[in-house]
């Protein structure tokens, strides 16, 4: 149990402080400082260096958060309700992730390739709006993850 809370634990880290560093730091500094075309690119090249730790982190949260499911509570229905929100939210942000990945990324990446920049900072305005809808949504997981079995009964 103690490899999977910390498997766990480390790839939400990766995860959500991933996010939160891009959406709250490397965004206003690339925006400020860059035009389109080298804005989009350091995306595209960040992107592609953030998203297979993001995939490996997917990957861990759903074996050890289920291994942990049923180890301890012997699945579902002896689950506590903060674990239920854990797992919902978790598979939101899941689905938010595999949309920007497979839609808005591949577009801007084409885009880019194409060297039009105008659809280029379109979809990163996508992939924006979205990372910050799954950071949101990854703070409220880690509040429930951490304070969930002594607020949500």
């Amino acid at each position: 149990m103690s490899i999977a809370i910390t498997l766990h634990v480390l790839s939400a880290v990766i995860w959500v402080g991933g996010m939160f560093f891009a959406y709250m730091a490397l965004r206003p500094v690339a925006a400020s400082l860059l035009e389109p075309p080298m804005r989009t690119t350091l995306w595209r090249d960040t992107f592609n260096r953030f998203f297979p730790w993001v995939w490996a982190a997917v990957i861990l949260l759903l074996v050890t958060g289920y291994w942990m499911l049923f180890k301890k509570f012997g699945g579902m229905a002896h689950a506590p309700l903060y674990v239920h929100v854990m797992n919902g939210l978790g598979l939101v942000m899941m689905a938010i992730y595999l949309h920007v990945f497979f839609a808005p990324f591949r577009r801007m990446k084409q885009a880019i390739s194409a060297q039009d920049w105008p659809e280029a900072g379109r979809r990163l305005g996508q992939i924006r709006m979205l990372i910050g809808i799954n950071l949101i949504i990854g703070l409220v997981v880690v509040a429930v993850a951490s304070g969930g079995a002594y607020l949500i009964v």
